[in-house]
């Protein structure tokens, strides 16, 4: 080209015709229409009108509604969402929880994640935070209040929460499922939960400050050691800044503040807090888990073709392993193995298990002074966990070939009247009963029994008796006693 043709060219450039430059007028009537539309939306419509549309990407719609946007002077307008200020809440009324995590780096110029738990209070923003090195799991975050609590001396009346999974499971129109565990947590607990609307972190705006205080106030630029050093540093910090100095609001310092609400919060009782290691695991094609470099076997069946269904919870006990689904029903127990590289079998998990659990429930009656409710009481486990029954019921009959038929009896009566369909919390109602069995009998005096019966005649024999003056012959020879004279 010439210098004048190539000239033309670029301006050419500059003016070529779009590919949507039919839908022009659409897309601007649509965008002033409502000026908040986003592109992804604008193509939706676009596909929804016109049935002769091209094939065109995402980032090609975005241009044009971008360039309509220009040429017709339609600006974005978000939509705000109105705020008001609201009045203080009483002392010890509420506090607000949330989570954080942070990349902090370690002196050889590595990166190392943590997690932290936050509690404020609301009224005197008094502050606390707990620092781990892994994930938060149910039993954490029930531990994470119990610290809480602890520092506070107290609990409040109400706990204002995100939409954690760790401590829901769903949520349906302001319905709140909670996780086994942290339902378990909160009964035993007498405060109320106040779970947040999802993507609504306006609504704990309090806490939401002092995760984004303990990041660019504490966290930043400090070097990770270990875990034990860095709550210890967190305490301090708390004790000399973010408890310390005044808020930029109430223009009061928290720990002032906190002298007034500590009255007004709930007696705080330490609870003992049940610590058993637990994790997610993956579960094989060939129905086993990778378990400390062993594999356990699982009931066929329980691997579902993905990995994202396909995952069991692992708990452990002193000496075994106990399995359960996600939604905490439990599958089987294996003793751990020592040694690695071993595949740890249960020989039932291959096999058509129907007749063998009829076999067993029979046999489970056979422990009970009335068959009828204990029928009723296996069959309703096993439509409870139709998957599971045979684990279940071989927890139950292992427990009931070692405790008597009172006991039994007492365990069954418990658990049809308390709706407990499972082999585990059957084995402790049945332990809570063996335990109050021997405590009463401890307290009936028994008869003694002596080792030698020749014993009671000996015990029945008069001892010789002597008589004074004999002794007094020996001690005084030379007293004339019919005179009383030496």
């Amino acid at each position: 080209m010439t210098q004048n043709d190539y000239e033309q060219y670029l301006i050419g450039l500059q003016y070529r015709d779009k590919i949507l430059n039919g839908y022009q007028g659409f897309v601007s009537n649509r965008l002033t229409e409502f000026p908040d539309t986003s592109a992804a939306q604008i193509h939706d419509w676009l596909k929804e009108v016109y049935s002769d549309i091209p094939e065109v990407s995402p980032r090609t719609v975005y241009n044009f509604v971008m360039y309509v946007r220009q040429v017709y002077n339609i600006p974005y307008s978000p939509v705000y969402r109105e705020y008001f200020p609201i009045e203080e809440l009483p002392y010890g009324e509420q506090a607000q929880v949330d989570f954080g995590e942070y990349n902090m780096r370690t002196s050889s110029g590595k990166r190392k994640k943590v997690r932290f738990f936050a509690m404020v209070m609301s009224r005197s923003r008094m502050k606390y935070i707990w620092f781990i090195d892994k994930p938060f799991t149910a039993e954490l975050v029930v531990q994470a209040h119990e610290n809480a609590f602890k520092f506070f001396g107290g609990i409040p009346e109400t706990i204002v929460y995100d939409q954690d999974r760790t401590m829901i499971v769903d949520e349906n129109l302001g319905k709140i499922i909670l996780t086994s565990t942290f339902s378990r947590y909160t009964r035993s607990r007498s405060f109320n939960l106040h779970f947040c609307r999802k993507a609504d972190p306006e609504s704990k705006g309090k806490v939401e400050n002092v995760i984004q205080y303990v990041k660019k106030n504490f966290l930043y630029n400090r070097l990770y050691e270990e875990i034990e050093m860095l709550n210890n540093q967190a305490t301090a910090w708390l004790a000399r800044t973010a408890n310390y100095l005044p808020h930029n609001l109430t223009k009061k310092t928290p720990e002032s503040e906190f002298i007034i609400e500590r009255e007004h919060l709930k007696t705080y009782i330490p609870m003992a807090i049940e610590n058993k290691e637990t994790k997610t695991y993956l579960v094989r094609k060939d129905n086993t888990i990778n378990y400390k470099s062993n594999f356990y076997t699982l009931p066929e069946g329980t691997y579902k073709g993905s990995n994202a269904e396909s995952k069991v919870i692992v708990k452990k006990n002193e000496g075994t392993v106990d399995i359960y689904s996600l939604e905490n029903e439990f599958i089987c127990s294996h003793e751990i193995c020592l040694l690695v590289g071993k595949t740890i079998r249960n020989t039932d998990h291959k096999r058509d298990k129907s007749k063998s659990v009829d076999e067993m429930i029979r046999k489970a009656v056979e422990y009970f002074s009335n068959p009828k409710p204990a029928i009723a009481y296996f069959e309703r486990i096993r439509k409870t966990y139709p998957r599971y029954t045979r684990d279940h019921m071989q927890v139950i009959l292992k427990e009931l070939s070692e405790v008597s038929i009172d006991i039994a009896d007492k365990t069954l009566d418990f658990c049809l009247n308390n709706d407990v369909l499972h082999g585990k919390e059957w084995e402790q109602v049945s332990d809570v009963f063996v335990h109050e069995s021997l405590s009463e009998k401890m307290t009936i005096t028994q008869k003694i029994e002596l080792l030698d019966k020749r014993n009671l005649d000996k015990a029945e024999q008069a001892p010789q008796i002597s008589d004074i003056e004999d002794y007094e012959i020996i001690i005084n020879p030379f007293v004339d006693r019919a005179n009383n004279k030496k």
